[in-house]
């Protein structure tokens, strides 16, 4: 046995059977996706390769991989990446790892920005089909009608997005503890020439991260600018407040006493500065919803994604604040996940109190 060839598929079934026995779930998973890693070949042409030998090379890599999955490493620190959308962005330890349900909290920012600020028929031109899209197709066009509607009946909301939209306009973004910088890459590459976006993140390493990721996928530093900072301080107060038409976070909203509860493979190995939202997971949410009236333009979204369990406590905190058209959004599995809020009133930076300075 000791003699016998290593091949993909030799590799893949022991791989497969090694980490099913130290308690890894997702053995099969986590076998195809190192073996791809490995060898650089996708998962469908791993199993069309089953008698290909493999290198020294590469099965000392391999070796090297599973011993930090058997450890309860994530998958995505291992392979140093992950699909976002439609998008590939590095990962790396110390930065939090994109998951599915952000992939919505994009979806949400971009059909805000494609019928407020772009004009619709940008939305139907660019509108990228993702597997989940058709599940909540119909529900969209059923908002976006909705919204047409509305803007027929009333000659000021007319004046405003006409003003707002046209083949010139470009959106604004801001998006605060931007990772890997997965929500920012994903809006500029989904809709290239139309959106300029500055994303903070309080992480040295998250910033450099995201500004290799974004050098990667070929996006120019004025499209996305990634600064170092804490939440809204990057930003110049005299000539970038209230200029944005988003602002978007998916902040650290995990519960302090749910942080114990958390996975093995997240809890030992991803930051908690990126994951811990004190108490009742809305900390930093709190600080954005004090920054939003200043930073957005009226009737400019916020968009956060927060812990499941504080969605109506978050909405609560919106309209507290005088924001208008609260809502809060199921992910895919229907769980309460993103909560959006419009600034309709805001603020100069001459009306920031002491408090808040």
């Amino acid at each position: 046995m000791t003699n016998k060839m290593w091949t993909i598929k030799r590799c893949l079934d022991w791989t497969r059977e090694y980490l099913g026995q130290r308690g890894d779930e997702r053995a099969r998973l986590s076998a195809e996706w190192l073996l791809s890693s490995v060898t650089g070949m996708s998962r469908t042409e791993l199993y069309m390769s089953f008698d290909k030998p493999m290198d020294p090379r590469e099965l000392d890599a391999m070796h090297a991989a599973v011993v930090r999955r058997a450890k309860g490493e994530p998958l995505q620190y291992i392979a140093g990446e992950t699909t976002f959308r439609m998008i590939d962005v590095a990962c790396e330890e110390g930065v939090l790892i994109p998951r599915p349900e952000t992939e919505l909290l994009v979806e949400e920012v971009l059909t805000y920005i494609d019928r407020e600020v772009l004009g619709g028929a940008v939305a139907s031109r660019a509108r990228i089909e993702l597997p989940w899209n058709s599940e909540v197709q119909a529900a969209r066009e059923a908002e976006e009608k909705e919204a047409a509607a509305d803007a027929a009946a009333s000659d000021s909301v007319v004046e405003e997005v006409e003003g707002s939209s046209g083949e010139d306009a470009v959106a604004r973004v801001l998006e605060v503890g931007c990772g890997t910088g997965c929500i920012s890459l994903s809006i500029a590459s989904e809709r290239r020439d139309r959106v300029a976006v500055v994303a903070t993140d309080i992480e040295p390493r998250a910033v450099d991260l995201a500004a290799r990721n974004r050098d990667a996928l070929g996006i120019d530093a004025k499209t996305v600018d990634i600064r170092l900072g804490n939440l809204v301080s990057p930003l110049d107060r005299e000539t970038e407040w209230g200029t944005f038409d988003v602002l978007v976070s998916n902040p650290p909203y995990i519960p302090t006493d749910v942080m114990a509860t958390l996975p093995h493979e997240v809890a030992d190995f991803e930051p908690s500065l990126a994951l811990d939202g004190g108490t009742d997971g809305l900390d930093i949410f709190r600080r954005l919803v004090s920054a939003a009236p200043f930073m957005l333009r009226k009737n400019g979204l916020l968009a956060c994604e927060l812990y499941e369990g504080h969605l109506d406590a978050a909405a609560d905190l919106c309209r507290a604040a005088g924001m208008e058209d609260v809502r809060i959004v199921d992910d895919l599995t229907g769980r309460p996940r993103i909560v959006l809020a419009r600034v309709v009133t805001p603020k100069s930076p001459n009306e920031l109190g002491t408090s808040d300075r």
